[in-house]
């Protein structure tokens, strides 16, 4: 699913507001961890839900 960042926190976390309208906390996955990908306030991200707790998931694209 696609979103933007509302909120940058702590620990790279954000939240995130999808296209769909919910608000979502969502990590940096590990590769944007590893190569430091920064992700500011108003990006338009990539982000994959867990299919356990749809509240929560992890960035793993931000688009150009």
């Amino acid at each position: 699913m696609e979103g933007v960042v509302q909120e940058v926190l702590p620990d790279r976390n954000y939240r995130i507001l999808l296209e769909n309208g919910h608000t979502i906390l969502a990590y940096a996955a590990g590769k944007m961890s590893k190569f430091k990908i920064r992700v500011l306030e108003g990006d338009r991200v990539t982000v994959v839900l867990s299919p356990y707790d749809l509240t929560r998931g992890r960035v793993v694209y931000r688009h150009k």
